[in-house]
């Protein structure tokens, strides 16, 4: 959870989508705010959602938690690990990486891909629970067999570093790959950087190239600078000082991106 509030944002949102699935999508607040009065786990979450927002209702983040609380103790897991994730962020309730940790495995237990990947967060880093590189590994792996992209980079990393696992660059290439595929852009530069090194796979500097340059072109700083090393000694790619410049310079990168 070191690598911070921001990436926590991001996973709220692969929460988020779900809100807008359930069966109270056109109601009015009127009903959603009966449904949850009335022990509607489901309302609940989305009154707590809405309370985060501040859609419909105005922006509360005592008044999420208190609905979040409601839904996550009748089981919800959506509401459990964003109820984690008010405690992380100390948001409409004292911060508290504990309590956070206790609520993301209520749902990692429930079999809920997102809250095992902060469960993997929580155990490497350790926060709310002892620092465990094995325990972080565990999690990481369900959230990653279940798809969920950023677990799977993670696993890669961990394999490359041989925490908490045997040191595999092969198993880290597969799993790189996997988060690649879906478009996560740490991992395809990671996977551009594996084909640099011939580490894990077979060294082929168009295929660092092609992995590199889509990480670089969603905004990787790291990505962009290898890209730039790549065009200014013509490393996969016809030699070209311009483009080397571009990608090499972080300000000229950005306008591309943009």
């Amino acid at each position: 959870m070191k690598k911070g509030i921001l990436a926590l944002l991001v996973v709220g949102a692969c929460w988020g989508p779900t809100l807008q699935a359930n069966d109270w999508k056109n109601a009015p607040i009127s009903e959603v705010q009966k449904a949850a009065e009335q022990s509607d786990a489901k309302a609940q979450f989305l009154l707590g959602s809405m309370y985060v927002q501040g859609k419909g209702v105005a922006q509360d983040d005592k008044q999420a938690v208190t609905w979040f609380r409601k839904a996550a103790e009748q089981g919800d897991a959506k509401a459990q690990g964003l109820l984690g994730i008010m405690y992380v962020q100390g948001k409409g309730v004292a911060q508290d990486d504990k309590q956070a940790v206790t609520w993301f495995r209520k749902a990692a237990e429930q079999g809920d891909a997102t809250a095992q990947y902060l469960m993997g967060m929580a155990y490497e880093d350790g926060r709310g629970v002892a620092q465990d590189d094995k325990q972080a590994v565990a999690w990481f792996r369900k959230a990653a067999e279940q798809g969920d992209a950023k677990a799977q980079g993670l696993l890669g990393i961990m394999y490359v570093q041989g925490k908490g696992v045997a040191q595999d660059d092969k198993q880290a290439v597969t799993w790189f790959r996997k988060a690649a595929e879906q478009g996560d852009a740490k991992a395809q530069s990671m996977l551009g950087s594996m084909y640099v090194q011939g580490k894990g796979v077979a060294q082929d500097y168009k295929q660092a190239v092609a992995w590199t340059r889509k990480a670089a072109e969603q905004g990787n700083a790291k990505a962009q600078l290898l890209l730039g090393v790549m065009y200014d000694n013509g490393v996969g790619v016809v030699q070209d000082n311009k483009l080397a410049y571009v990608w090499g310079s972080p300000q000229n990168s950005e306008k591309i991106v943009r």
